[in-house]
C-alpha cells in the first residue's frame, strides 16, 4: 500500500474536504466529540498520565500496521519537529519551574500548530496512518483542569493553532498510580515534578473528556504485559477502524 493510497475502509464517510474552523464555536467542542480530521488519512492519538506506556503501545501499534501494508507516521507532542523539540526542551526543563499557566498553554499550542503544519496535515493528505503521542487532550488535561484554565479558553486556541485538525480516534491508556510511578525516570522533568493535586487535577481531566467524547475517546486498560496490552489496543482499533481487517 503506498502512501497515496487510502487506509480507510471502502465507504467509511470520513474522507472529503479538509475541516475548516467552524464559524460557529459551539461547534469546536462537537469536533472534538469524534468529527475527526476529514482528510483522507487516518488520525489516532494516545493520551494518558506519565509512565502508562503510550510510546512503547504506539510503536507496536505502528509495527503491526505497516506489516499490513499500511503507510504509518509517528510523531509526539510537543516535539516532532525540531521547533517543536525546542520548545519541548524549555516547557519539560524544571529550570522552569514557576512558568505561568497561560505560557504554559500558548507554547504548546505553538508547538502545535507547527507539528500539525509541517507533519501531520501534509501526512493526512498524502493517506497516511498518523500517530501521534499526545495532542489536544493533552492541552485539556494537563493546562485546562491541572493548571485550571478552563476547557474553553484552551479548545479555542488549539482550534485557532491546528486550523480546527482533530483526531479520528484517541486511546487513552489507564494505568493504577503505584504502577505509573515505577515506570517514572528517577529524575522527574518539570510537569512530573509537580504536586499529587495537580496530577489528581489531570487524572479527572482524563476521566471528564472520557465521558464527555465517548465516540472518539477509547479507554485502555494499561495493565499486563505489553503484548496483553497491545492486544486490547488492537482491538479497539480493529472495532472502531477495522484496519487490521484488512
Amino acid at each position: 500500500m503506498t502512501g497515496a493510497e487510502h487506509p480507510v475502509p471502502p465507504g467509511d464517510p470520513r474522507g472529503g474536504a479538509p475541516a475548516g474552523p467552524p464559524d460557529d464555536a459551539s461547534l469546536d467542542h462537537s469536533a472534538l466529540a469524534g468529527m475527526g480530521s476529514g482528510l483522507e488519512g487516518v488520525f489516532i492519538t494516545f493520551e494518558g498520565l506519565d509512565g502508562c506506556g503510550k510510546s512503547t503501545q504506539m510503536e507496536l501499534l505502528a509495527g503491526g500496521l505497516r506489516e499490513r501494508g499500511y503507510v504509518v507516521l509517528v510523531t509526539r507532542e510537543p516535539g516532532g519537529t525540531p521547533l517543536g523539540e525546542a520548545i519541548r526542551d524549555m516547557l519539560l526543563d524544571p529550570r522552569h519551574h514557576g512558568m505561568s499557566a497561560r505560557a504554559e498553554a500558548l507554547l504548546y499550542a505553538a508547538a502545535r500548530a507547527h507539528l500539525v503544519e509541517q507533519v501531520i496535515r501534509p501526512a493526512l493528505e498524502d493517506g497516511q496512518v498518523v500517530l501521534c503521542d499526545r495532542y489536544l487532550d493533552s492541552s485539556l488535561a494537563y493546562q485546562g483542569y491541572g493548571r485550571g484554565l478552563g476547557s474553553d479558553d484552551i479548545v479555542t486556541l488549539n482550534v485557532w493553532a491546528t486550523e480546527c485538525l482533530f483526531p479520528d480516534l484517541t486511546l487513552f491508556l489507564d494505568l493504577d498510580d503505584s504502577l505509573r510511578s515505577s515506570r517514572l525516570a528517577a529524575v522527574p522533568d518539570r510537569l512530573e515534578a509537580e504536586d499529587d493535586a495537580f496530577h489528581m487535577r489531570v487524572a479527572e481531566g482524563y476521566r471528564e473528556l472520557l465521558l464527555a467524547h465517548p465516540h472518539r475517546i477509547h479507554r485502555v486498560d494499561a495493565r499486563g504485559t505489553e503484548s496483553e496490552v497491545q492486544k486490547r489496543v488492537r482491538t479497539v482499533i480493529e472495532e472502531e477502524m477495522e484496519l487490521f481487517s484488512h
